[in-house]
């Protein structure tokens, strides 16, 4: 996280609390990517993804692969989401969809799963931690503000994809289908609409999007075995925040992680910023266990 924050002592205040806002907003979308796929898929499977932190490394690593191939950064801006698409979708068809009927084997399985990633990329990398530049370097300048491009680039993916999601499955057939199985997935057989097949494209999309996230947020760490696994329980615990059951709750519930998660070690040692996010959201959800927004 600390790879976020930029050094703004030296900026006057209101300088300063502008920039600080930016690097949130950039943490905060990768948040947003991330906790949109997850959420979709818990909300329409009934189950959590205890990979989807290892999509995120498969994204940073087709990213890695692309730049050491001497392709152009958005090749692989382009290529990781589709790749690790196509891979959630085979795991989906070969693996995962045998533990729908029960929650419990589904993280499990789907933690096993993880770590077999996991473990491969690490062996893959020898272990080693790699460097990722910036498809677009630079900076843009306003005055005595300083905003990286990239991290402009992060936003603007962020709300594109969030508005086409939305738009896709408010305003197309499909994206009634999803929801009306989302809602009810006995009535929605009932009508004659393949929930398999809804399934296997929606893990799919969801895991798209974390490779999606993955191929963003790489050139800002450096990539190692582990880069997923700082992503994964705060998804979750957005999701939980959020509210299981709706498009809008995750997305709300990762922008409320996200800021905590990036603004409390500004105000707070940042050895008690991560148990403090934690102790806000246990407390959030003791209060209001549907999340934000109720189903």
């Amino acid at each position: 996280m600390e790879l976020f924050l930029s050094d703004s002592s030296k900026l006057p205040m209101f300088n300063g609390v502008v920039q600080f806002g930016f690097d949130i907003a950039a943490f905060t979308a990768v948040m947003v990517l991330i906790v949109l796929g997850l959420g979709v898929i818990a909300s329409m499977m009934g189950i959590f993804n205890f990979a989807h932190g290892e999509f995120v490394l498969l994204g940073a690593y087709v990213v890695f692969l692309c730049n050491e191939a001497g392709l152009p950064g958005w090749m692989g801006l382009l290529a990781a989401p589709v790749v690790v698409g196509l891979i959630g979708l085979v795991l989906e068809a070969t693996i995962i969809r045998r533990f729908y009927s029960s929650p419990i084997v589904a993280m499990l399985g789907t933690y096993a799963i993880g770590l077999i990633i996991r473990e491969w990329v690490r062996g893959l990398l020898g272990g080693l931690y790699k460097t990722v530049p910036e498809p677009l370097q630079g900076f843009v300048t306003m005055g005595a503000l300083s905003f990286s491009v990239w991290r402009m680039v992060i936003i603007g993916v962020t709300v594109v994809v969030i508005v086409l999601t939305w738009l896709f499955l408010t305003r197309t057939s499909y994206g009634l289908r999803v929801r009306g199985s989302l809602e009810n997935p006995m009535l929605a057989r009932a009508c004659g609409i393949s929930t398999k097949q809804l399934y296997a494209l929606t893990f799919a999309f969801g895991s798209a999007l974390a490779g999606l996230a993955g191929a963003l947020v790489v050139p800002l760490y450096q990539l190692s075995a582990d880069i997923g696994l700082r992503f994964l329980v705060q998804g979750f615990l957005s999701v939980m925040l959020g509210g299981v059951g709706t498009f809008e709750g995750p997305v709300l519930g990762a922008a409320v992680v996200g800021m905590m998660a990036a603004g409390l070690p500004w105000a707070v040692p940042p050895v008690l910023a991560d148990p403090l996010v934690f102790v806000i959201a246990l407390v959030i959800v003791r209060f209001r266990p549907q999340g934000f927004i109720k189903k």
